[in-house]
């Protein structure tokens, strides 16, 4: 990424930015939000600061944020650093027993804590749980070439909603467990969807390592910002959804269809993307919506 020397702003500008963005802010006071983070979009640590400079930012204005969290890079740099390979199949990552104690000490410890830590660094009151305490992730296995990778079959958000009414940011790592005490590795951006069914989110965010859905992939100009189930089910078939896009925008429709009112993928690698989403006309990423037909002018 192009580094770009800061522009300065006088503070009538700083005033005028704040009063631009009121109207927003009384948008989302006291609505619940869920943000989904991970994978690649969080490798710069400079644009992890800024992420968490966005979310504390958020919570002090009266959003009720809750961060969903991933990290499967970290996941790969530690098996390899322990010798062992990673083995993917569709996307998804072959789990051992051994890879899914690494799985649970990875992103419910470091990854977990580390988050948690720089929130609270930049004065917010956050915890950090997983989808083992209380039981909140229920899973089962997903496929036995697979190995332990969940599929979920029971999300209870009690625990995520007693930390939001004490005034705590949720910071979630997406591990999974079952009855009988095997531990699952879980797609976070499943996981976020269930998530932000469970709590009835006005918005899913999920942050990766792309723009957004593009009509076609070499051309960035090619974004589309707004789109419903039916469109994005055409672009299924025809193809302009693809790979790494599928699971996505699929779990983008799974939280719609469990009552998330709106998802919108965004650039975990440009600065502030959340911010410009939320408090400005700009816009970014794309949305996704239940139908285009219904939608009032946002």
């Amino acid at each position: 990424m192009e580094n770009k020397l800061p522009i300065e702003i006088t503070n009538a500008q700083r005033a005028q930015v704040l009063t631009q963005a009121l109207p927003y802010i009384k948008k989302y006071y006291n609505k619940l939000i869920v943000i989904k983070y991970g994978g690649n979009a969080m490798i710069n640590e400079q644009l992890k600061e800024q992420v968490m400079e966005d979310i504390v930012l958020l919570s002090l204005i009266g959003v009720k944020v809750v961060l969903v969290h991933g990290g499967g890079p970290e996941i790969t740099d530690t098996l390899k650093k322990i010798g062992k390979q990673s083995e993917f199949v569709n996307g998804l990552r072959v789990t051992d027993k051994e890879t899914a104690d690494v799985v649970q000490m990875v992103l419910a410890g470091k990854i977990n804590k580390t988050l948690v830590n720089m929130l609270g660094l930049k004065g917010a009151r956050a915890i950090g749980i997983s989808g083992l305490d209380a039981q909140m992730i229920k899973a089962e296995m997903k496929d036995s070439r697979l190995g332990y990778v969940g599929k979920i079959t029971e999300v209870d958000v009690t625990p995520i909603n007693d930390l939001l009414k004490k005034g705590y940011i949720p910071v979630v790592s997406t591990i999974a467990c079952d009855d009988k005490g095997n531990v699952y590795n879980i797609n976070a951006d499943t996981a976020a969807a269930y998530i932000a069914g469970g709590l009835q989110a006005e918005r899913l965010f999920t942050m990766t390592d792309i723009e957004g859905i593009l009509r076609d992939k070499d051309d960035k100009n090619s974004l589309i910002s707004c789109i419903d189930i039916k469109g994005a089910e055409e672009l299924f078939n025809t193809g302009v959804i693809s790979g790494g896009m599928i699971p996505k925008v699929e779990c983008c429709i799974e939280a719609i269809h469990k009552g998330v009112k709106k998802v919108v993928i965004l650039d975990g690698r440009v600065p502030h993307e959340l911010l410009i989403e939320m408090l400005t006309n700009e816009g970014a990423g794309t949305m996704v919506v239940k139908d285009m037909a219904q939608e009032d002018e946002d």
